[in-house]
C-alpha cells in the first residue's frame, strides 16, 4: 500500500475503534443522562427516564434491585453486557422487578419516548440476608366499584400494587402500617381521607412520584373526569 494512503486509513480505524469503545464505556446509572433522578431516602433511589424514539441509553450499571413502571406503550431492545439482545414489549403501567448487578443498553424501537420511573431498592442487601417479613397478602386481585387492586409481587420485602380507579370511584379503609411510594401512571386528581383528619386532596401528572409516611388508615377516592392509575410500593 502507498504509504501516503497508509497513514490516514490506520487514523480513520484508530477512530473508529475509539467511538466504540466509548459507545460501550460503562457509566454509573448516575451519569446516564436518560436518567434523571426524582427522590432519594435510606430505602429507595428513584429515577425518572426517558429515551427519545429511536435512541439508546448508554451502558449503565445497576448496582441494586430495582422496580421499573412503565409509561406508555413502547418496545425496548434489552442489551446487556455479556448477553444477547432481548427485545420487550411493554404496555402502559406495566411493572416489573429485576434483580441488580448488571449494566445494560436500552434501546428504544419505537416512535414515541420510551418514558419509565425506576425505583432502586436501597437495602436489597439487608433484604436478602434477613428473614422475609410477613404481608397479610402477597398476592390477589381485589375488585371494588368502579376500580381495582391487584397486588403483584413482594420483593425483597416490597410489596407491590397496580390500581385503577374510575371517576368516583373509592379505594375503601385500609391501612399503611410502614412507608409507601406512589408512582402516578396517569394524571391524578384524588382525594385521600384520611382517620382523625381532613380530606387531603393530590394531583399529580404522569410519572410523578410521592413518598408518604406510613401510621395511618385512609380512603382514596377518584375526583377526577378520567381514570386514575398508579402504583403503590411499601415498605415494612
Amino acid at each position: 500500500m502507498n504509504c501516503r494512503l497508509f497513514f490516514p486509513v490506520l487514523l480513520l480505524t484508530a477512530v473508529v475503534l475509539s467511538a466504540q469503545t466509548n459507545a460501550t464505556k460503562e457509566v454509573e446509572i448516575t451519569a446516564e443522562p436518560s436518567h434523571h433522578l426524582a427522590l432519594e431516602n435510606n430505602y429507595v433511589r428513584v429515577f425518572k427516564v426517558e429515551v427519545a424514539p429511536h435512541a439508546a441509553t448508554l451502558m449503565h450499571r445497576h448496582r441494586h434491585d430495582y422496580v421499573f413502571v412503565t409509561l406508555g406503550a413502547s418496545e425496548v431492545s434489552n442489551e446487556v453486557e455479556g448477553k444477547a439482545p432481548l427485545t420487550l414489549k411493554l404496555q402502559d403501567g406495566e411493572t416489573r422487578f429485576t434483580p441488580g448487578g448488571f449494566a445494560h443498553i436500552a434501546k428504544n424501537l419505537s416512535d414515541q419516548p420510551f418514558r419509565n420511573v425506576t425505583i432502586e431498592f436501597l437495602q436489597d442487601v439487608k433484604a436478602r440476608q434477613s428473614p422475609p417479613p410477613k404481608w397479610d397478602e402477597e398476592r390477589g386481585l381485589h375488585v371494588v366499584d368502579g376500580g381495582t387492586q391487584d397486588i403483584r409481587f413482594v420483593k425483597d420485602g416490597v410489596r407491590v400494587s397496580e390500581i385503577e380507579l374510575q371517576p368516583g370511584a373509592v379505594l375503601p379503609s385500609h391501612h399503611h402500617a410502614g412507608p409507601h411510594l406512589l408512582v402516578a401512571v396517569s394524571d391524578l386528581e384524588v382525594r385521600s381521607d384520611v382517620e382523625g383528619q381532613g380530606p387531603m386532596p393530590g394531583h399529580f401528572k404522569s410519572g410523578d412520584v410521592k413518598w408518604l409516611p406510613g401510621g395511618y388508615t385512609h380512603t382514596l377516592t377518584n375526583v377526577g373526569k378520567q381514570a386514575a392509575k398508579f402504583v403503590t410500593l411499601e415498605f415494612q
